[in-house]
């Protein structure tokens, strides 16, 4: 499996008033693929290496996305782990995120059984990266990714909303995700932004961290 990047903060309410680009069915269908995933590893079944057969009014599910998938349990963050760059096709990374945020999150120690009923799950699919100015980034409507040599750093549109932080703080926090100065953002780290449809359990009628 290709390296997974962590998140330290949940998803909530969906960044950004822009048209959403999956209809109910498709974000059932997503998360469906996200619970099954872990259900399957679970009993120690392998993730299906095809797309549900009842998938084919959906082509975006084999279209490769970036995509991070969150868990929660009793209203606390229990993973989060995602693919920042399109590396799989969307229904594989939203299995692929979904298992590692369960089982391979080094945080927490991997689900258990009796904890599964009882988890919450959000996807947040990504845009492709581009490049993007400092002052040109919109607090809940750009994620970051800032990057450095070997050096990586990526939260979510979502973050900077959760905290309250104005735009200079989501900069230098992302920064400080990468093991960067907090001002590396200024100097010569790369700044690259996305999007990000979010979407979850309940989240239509319940705030995930209730």
């Amino acid at each position: 499996m290709s390296r997974l990047f962590e998140n330290l903060a949940g998803a909530g309410a969906a960044s950004a008033a822009t048209a959403p680009e999956f209809t109910p069915e498709q974000r059932s269908l997503l998360l469906a693929i996200a619970r099954a995933a872990i259900a399957s590893s679970l009993i120690g079944d392998p993730l299906p290496d095809s797309p549900p057969a009842h998938s084919f009014s959906f082509p975006a599910l084999t279209e490769p996305r970036g995509v991070f998938t969150t868990l929660y349990l009793k209203g606390e963050l229990r993973g989060c782990v995602g693919y920042p760059l399109p590396i799989r096709p969307l229904f594989r990374a939203v299995a692929e995120t979904a298992r590692a945020a369960a089982f391979e999150d080094t945080r927490f120690w991997p689900l258990t059984p009796e904890e599964a009923p009882s988890l919450k799950l959000s996807l947040s699919v990504l845009s492709r990266l581009f490049p993007i100015p400092a002052d040109k980034v919109e607090i809940g409507r750009h994620g970051l990714l800032i990057s450095q040599g070997l050096r990586r750093g990526l939260l979510l549109p979502q973050v900077p909303l959760e905290h309250a932080w104005d735009r200079e703080t989501f900069l230098a926090q992302t920064c400080h995700k990468a093991g960067l100065p907090l001002d590396a953002w200024r100097k010569s780290a790369t700044l690259e932004a996305f999007t990000a449809e979010v979407f979850g359990d309940n989240f239509d009628d319940e705030d995930p961290s209730s």
